[in-house]
């Protein structure tokens, strides 16, 4: 590929990804949906965000974990209850991070 088609692209997937995204932002007042797809949309960032951790956690390489030997399970579940605990992201992200690196820095997980 030349330079020029690099460039060319770069520009054509920018106006694409604009006007995708111009589409919500452009109207002047609300655009009309029903109440229960105003409501659902409210949990797609949280679906998002558990669709990429999910196989994160429970997959090596394409394969699910076969042991329980493994850091990312325990910090997860350690995050897990430390925000049962108390609800701070930020702590809940400390504590599952600093669970996952003490394993594996201590016990080699």
């Amino acid at each position: 590929m030349s330079s020029l088609e690099v460039f060319l692209t770069t520009i054509g997937m920018a106006l694409i990804t604009l006007a995708c995204r111009a589409f919500f932002v452009l109207p002047k007042q609300d655009l009309p949906m029903p109440a229960w797809l105003r409501e659902g949309l409210r949990y797609a960032p949280i679906a998002a965000l558990a669709a990429v951790v999910a196989p994160e956690l429970v997959m090596t390489q394409g394969h699910l974990v076969d042991t329980w030997r493994d850091a990312r399970i325990f910090g997860a579940l350690s995050g897990l209850a430390f925000y049962a605990w108390r609800p701070s992201l930020f702590g809940t992200i400390v504590c599952g991070t600093g669970t996952m690196l003490a394993l594996r820095f201590t016990l080699g997980w």
